[in-house]
C-alpha cells in the first residue's frame, strides 16, 4: 500500500517529489490524489514531501499520510526540488507543486510518455498546447503575457519545443536530471531545466493539462510577478548572450563605423553638416560596441565552464583562431596607429606654439587617435582574461 512506511531499501518505477513550505491548507489533498493515481494505475511509486523549513503541521500531515519527509535547511523552490529528487527511489520522477493547482490523477499520462522513452515530458496548461487554465486558476498578466511570452522566447533563442515552458508538473528520468548538472536553488529550476533539456540531445514531450484555483488559504502564493518574472528573464539572458550582449556590440559597431564613413569627409545630408561630433559620438559606439561583444563571449565561456551551457564547438574554434599571443600582437599594432594618430595632434600643437589649436581641424586626429588606443588596451586586458578563463580546472 502506498500509504504504508517506506522500507529504505526499497525501489520504486515513480517517485512523485512535492516542494513544501508551509503547506498545511492542501498538502493532504494533493498526498491522497496522488496516491490515488498509484492505485488506479497500478503503478509501483512513492511520494516524497521536500519540506522547505515549515513552521506549520505540513510535515506532521506528509508522515500521518504515509509519505516520506526529506528536510533540505537550504532555502528556495530549487533547492527543496535537488534535496527531494536526490533522495527519490523511483526510475522515473515527477515533480508538482503543493498547491493542489495541479491534479495530481493526470501523473499516469506523464508515466505512460517515460515509458515510450522520453526524458522530459512537461505538462501543458496553455490553450497552445491544448492545456486548459480554470477560471481564477492563473493572474491575467501571467495567462496573457508572462507565460505565452516566455515559452515564445524560448522557441525563439533555445530551440524548445515547449509551449508552455513554466509549467510545474513535469516528468523525468533521474539519468536525463542528473545530466543536466542543475544549479539554480530558487523559482529559475524548473526553467533552467527546460532550456537545458531544448539545448541538450534529448527526447522531449510535452501533454495538456489543466490548472485549477490555488487551494491555499493561510497565505498568498509563494511566486511574485515582477520579482521572479525579472529572475526568469535574466536567467534567460546569461543563457543567451547572443541577444544581451553580441548582437547589440555588433549593431553598436556597425553605428559607429557608419559614422566615421560620413564624418571623416565632412559629408552633408540636406542642410545637415556631420564632423568632429558625429567622429565622437561614432566613436563611443564602437567602444560600448567592442566592450559588449568581450563580455558576451566571456559570459558564454563563464557559462559553459560553470555547467550552466553545454560546450559549444564554436567557442572552441575561435580560442584557436583568438589567443594572448594573437591578441597581445594586434593590441601593439593598434597602439602604434592610435599613438600616432594622437602625436600628430601633438605635433600640430607644437607648430601652434603651443597656443590654442581649431579644435573642429585637431580633433579629427584626436577622436580616432584615442578611440583606436583605447580599443588595444581593452584588447590587451581582456586578452589576458581570455587566457585566464582558458586554464584547466579541477
Amino acid at each position: 500500500m502506498i500509504n504504508e512506511p517506506v522500507k529504505d531499501n526499497q525501489e520504486f518505477e515513480v517517485t512523485l517529489v512535492i516542494p513544501c513550505l508551509n503547506e498545511a491548507d492542501t498538502l493532504e489533498t494533493c498526498i491522497k490524489k496522488a496516491q490515488q493515481a498509484y492505485r488506479d494505475s497500478a503503478i509501483n511509486g512513492e511520494i516524497v514531501v521536500a519540506d522547505n523549513g515549515s513552521t506549520d503541521e505540513s510535515i506532521d500531515i506528509a508522515e500521518r499520510n504515509g509519505t516520506r519527509v526529506v528536510n533540505v535547511p537550504e532555502k528556495g523552490y530549487g533547492n527543496a526540488l535537488m534535496g527531494g529528487i536526490e533522495a527519490a527511489r523511483g526510475k522515473f520522477v515527477i515533480m508538482g507543486d503543493a498547491d493542489d493547482s495541479y491534479d495530481f490523477h493526470e501523473m499516469p499520462k506523464f508515466v505512460h510518455k517515460l515509458r515510450e522513452g522520453y526524458d522530459l515530458v512537461m505538462g501543458c496548461r496553455l490553450a497552445s498546447g491544448g492545456g486548459e487554465v480554470k477560471p481564477k486558476a492563473m493572474p491575467f498578466l501571467h495567462y496573457w503575457w508572462g507565460n505565452p511570452m516566455f515559452s515564445w522566447l524560448a522557441r525563439i533563442w533555445f530551440k524548445s519545443p515547449f509551449n508552455d515552458v513554466h509549467c510545474g508538473l513535469r516528468g523525468f528520468t533521474k539519468d536525463f536530471y542528473h545530466s543536466l548538472n542543475q544549479r539554480c536553488t530558487g523559482m529559475e529550476f524548473a526553467t533552467e531545466m527546460t532550456i537545458k533539456a531544448s539545448l541538450g540531445n534529448y527526447k522531449l514531450a510535452e501533454i495538456p493539462i489543466t490548472l485549477y484555483p490555488d487551494g491555499r488559504k493561510s497565505h498568498p502564493p509563494h511566486l511574485k510577478t515582477f520579482r521572479d518574472g525579472w529572475r526568469h528573464l535574466r536567467l534567460y539572458l546569461v543563457y543567451t548572450p547572443r541577444w544581451l550582449f553580441l548582437f547589440p556590440g555588433i549593431f553598436l559597431i556597425l553605428l559607429g563605423i557608419l559614422g566615421y564613413i560620413i564624418a571623416v569627409p565632412q559629408m552633408k545630408i540636406g542642410s545637415v553638416t556631420f564632423d568632429v561630433h558625429t567622429l565622437l559620438f561614432s566613436s563611443m559606439f564602437i567602444l560600448c560596441g567592442y566592450q559588449s561583444i568581450i563580455f558576451g563571449i566571456f559570459t558564454k565561456v563563464f557559462a559553459i565552464m560553470e555547467g550552466l551551457l553545454p560546450k559549444d564547438p564554436k567557442i572552441d574554434r575561435f580560442f584557436e583562431i583568438v589567443n594572448l599571443e594573437k591578441g597581445l600582437i594586434f593590441s601593439a599594432v593598434g597602439l602604434l596607429v592610435g599613438i600616432g594618430f594622437l602625436l600628430i595632434a601633438i605635433n600640430d600643437w607644437r607648430l601652434a606654439g603651443f597656443g590654442n589649436l581649431d579644435p573642429m581641424h585637431t580633433m579629427r586626429w584626436v577622436i580616432p587617435g584615442a578611440t583606436i588606443t583605447a580599443l588595444a588596451v581593452q584588447t590587451v586586458f581582456s586578452s589576458f582574461f581570455a587566457s585566464v578563463l582558458g586554464l584547466k580546472r579541477k
